[in-house]
This record gives C-alpha cells, sequence and structure tokens, in this order.
C-alpha cells in the first residue's frame, strides 16, 4: 500500500476512538511482549513507544481477523498471511472485549455494509431512498449488489 508518512503521522494525533497502553507482540518469532500505547483512529490501528510522540507502526484494518487468543487476548491477522499475527494483552477480560468489537467495527467494509442495512431500513419506513438528495443513490459502493458474502 502507499502512504504519504507526513499524512499518517497526521492522522495518529487525530483524536482516537479507542486508546490504551497494552501489551503488544509483533509478528516475528522470537518477539517479545512489549507495553505500547495503542490508538484506534478511523481504520489505522497505531501503535507508539510509552514515551514518544509519533507511531512505532500502523495497521489497516482492512481485510483483517480479530481473533479471541488466551483470557485477556486477542490477536490480528490478514487474510492475506493469515499466519502473520499481531498479539494484544489487555488488563482485563472487558477491555479485551471492547477492543475487540471496535476494531471488528473499524472497517471500512463493516462501514459500508451498515451504511446499506441503514439506508434499507430508512427506505423501507419512509417508502424514500436516504442518499438521494446527496446525489450518490446510484453509485456502485452503495448497492446491495456490491456486497459479498
Amino acid at each position: 500500500m502507499r502512504y504519504n508518512e507526513k499524512e499518517l503521522q497526521a492522522l495518529s494525533r487525530q483524536p482516537a476512538e479507542m486508546a490504551a497502553e497494552l501489551g503488544m507482540r509483533g509478528p516475528k518469532k522470537g518477539s517479545v511482549l512489549k507495553r505500547r500505547l495503542v490508538k484506534l483512529v478511523v481504520n489505522f490501528l497505531f501503535y507508539f513507544r510509552t514515551d514518544e510522540a509519533e507511531p512505532v507502526g500502523a495497521l489497516l484494518l482492512e481485510r483483517c481477523r480479530v481473533t479471541r487468543e488466551e483470557p485477556g487476548t486477542f490477536s490480528i491477522s490478514f487474510v492475506e498471511d493469515p499466519e502473520r499475527k499481531y498479539h494484544f494483552e489487555c488488563s482485563s477480560e472487558e477491555q479485551c472485549q471492547e477492543w475487540m468489537e471496535a476494531l471488528r467495527r473499524a472497517s471500512y467494509e463493516f462501514m459500508r455494509r451498515s451504511l446499506i442495512f441503514y439506508r434499507n431500513e430508512i427506505q423501507k419506513v419512509t417508502g424514500k431512498d436516504p442518499l438521494e438528495q446527496f446525489g450518490i443513490s446510484e453509485e456502485a459502493r452503495f448497492q446491495l449488489s456490491g456486497l459479498q458474502a
């Protein structure tokens, strides 16, 4: 994926949907658990050293799977390379559940499916397409036929 480093750094400074200090272990063999400040901003998961303002890295939360591991831990893997997992350790089971739910809702595809669902529900109730007023009701990305099972 191509990205502009300055724009990505600016995005990392935006208000986060969630942020916490978590234990994090990268996908490399022999990687050890390290404390990281983890911030969810839109569909990016940024991670920082606890004493630095610039992110160490970022994960784009598209085509990924969030999986429950041991109690209080979860992992993120990607469809293209499911064996390559990032592991996260939370301070409680409740925190773990909150993070997993937020990460699953963060992808563009989840937001797109939600928009289509609510668009159809509004259309059933009102008889009008709520996207029509914005001139985007015919765009392919907002059509049910574009959904994959």
